[in-house]
Formats: structure tokens, sequence, C-alpha cells
């Protein structure tokens, strides 16, 4: 996935009401940005962090900058934009990269599941049962080369954004259960990541959905991403520890 226009660079201010952030550009501009985010970006809201925006043109949007990329002190570069991994993983499956999926031939992108729920992708093919796949942004790194998820804070109030992710984990069981075959990615936007795990500790409700979900035959897999200033891609699969 290639960024529409060129990033520019800068350094954090702050980032607050979850979904702004205040940016000093190299240029000496200070801008606001949209932090296209809604998690705690625990290790990623430091001031003076490494970031580089996406700006844009488009007269609906009162911000004209979108905060894109952080690159961290030991070189390590993380996305920002949760939006991102379901274009990554859109391409992905498009290109036949996710070997698990790659019989699949029809890619419907948020199709209506559940009860007042959409999956991110509804795959079909003649002959195989419908797969349904949820996307899960990962850029929590707090410990060595493990990816982390959830990205959540206790003392925070973004507690729907995990309650959003059970929801998922249940209505995938009920697709396994109904004779489909659900998929849930975790897609890495951290380049210092190698392996991925659960954080237990910031969420154990999460914790015990997710290896529910397993149980039912949901299926998990995980994959890292190369990141640049110019686009980014799927890199291929990590290994995951489930705890069980």
């Amino acid at each position: 996935m290639r960024f529409q226009t060129p990033l520019v660079p800068g350094r954090l201010i702050q980032r607050y009401k979850r979904f702004l952030a205040d940016i000093e550009l190299d240029d000496g501009r200070v801008v606001t940005a949209h932090c296209a985010n809604p998690g705690a970006m625990i290790g990623l809201k430091d001031p003076g962090l490494r970031v580089w925006l996406e700006p844009n043109d488009d007269p609906k949007k009162k911000l004209k900058f979108g905060w894109r990329l952080a690159q961290l002190a030991g070189g390590a570069w993380v996305g920002i934009d949760t939006s991102i991994p379901n274009k990554v993983i859109k391409e992905a499956l498009q290109a036949k990269q996710i070997f698990q999926l790659s019989a699949y031939d029809t890619i419907l992108p948020e199709q209506k599941y559940g009860v007042n729920s959409r999956v991110d992708f509804l795959l079909k093919k003649l002959g195989h049962p419908d797969a349904y796949v949820e996307v899960k942004n990962v850029n929590l790194c707090r410990q060595e080369d493990w990816a982390e998820f959830p990205d959540t804070d206790k003392d925070t109030d973004i507690d729907t954004v995990t309650a959003r992710g059970l929801k998922h984990l249940g209505v995938l069981g009920d697709m396994v259960q109904a004779g489909h075959c659900s998929v849930l990615i975790y897609c890495v936007q951290h380049t210092g990541c190698s392996r991925f795990r659960l954080a237990e500790d910031l969420d154990p409700a999460y914790a015990v959905t997710f290896l529910s979900a397993q149980a039912r035959g949901v299926e998990m897999l995980c994959y890292g991403c190369d990141l640049s200033t110019t686009e980014i891609n799927l890199r291929g699969a990590l290994p995951l520890d489930l705890g069980n």
C-alpha cells in the first residue's frame, strides 16, 4: 500500500483527545494532525518522538495532515494509522500472499454478519466454506521483540476498543459453528517485532475470550509489515504465543 502523497517529518508535541496530535514539522510549522488510532498508544506518545505525516488538500477534511508513522530511537518503524492494516491485508489477499486463504477468488469487504456487525472481509469460492476474516492492528511493543494486543490502558476511557474486539471474537466463533471458516489476522505495524502474544495483563477478559474463540475453531494468524515513508506492505508470518 503506497501513501497517496509524500510524507513530511516532524516531532510530536502531544497526542490528545484520542484522535488529535500536535506536531512540529521540520520546517518549523506547528500543525494539528488526525491521529487515526483509538488505542492507548503505549510508548508512542512521548513528546519529541520522530513522526511522519501525510498531507492532504481535501476540502472536506478539516485537518490537513494525518499521522502515519513513528520512528523509535532504536530505529524501528511503527505504523500509527489503524485503518492501514485492512488496506494491506486486502492487497495481500488479492496477491495470494496469505497461503491459508489463497484458494479464495472473491473478496468482499465490509459485509454484514452476526447481529449489527460487519466483517472486514468475506471470502468466497465455489466448493469452499465462506471465510469470515477480521483484521486487527498491532503496534504495541513493551518488551524485547514482542508484539502485543490489545493496546489498552486501564487509566483511560478506551475500554470500547477492546469491547468491540470481544464482540468480534464471539461472532467469529458463531460463524465456525454455522459451518463457515473464521480467521482473525493480527497485522503488526512495528518493524522491531518478530513474534506475537496477548497483553493479558492489560486486558485479561480479551485473553480469555481469545482462547475460547480458538477452542471454537477460529484460526489465529499474525503477519508483520515492511514500513517506509513511501509504502507499507505485508512481510511474512510471525509466530504466535497462544498462551495454551
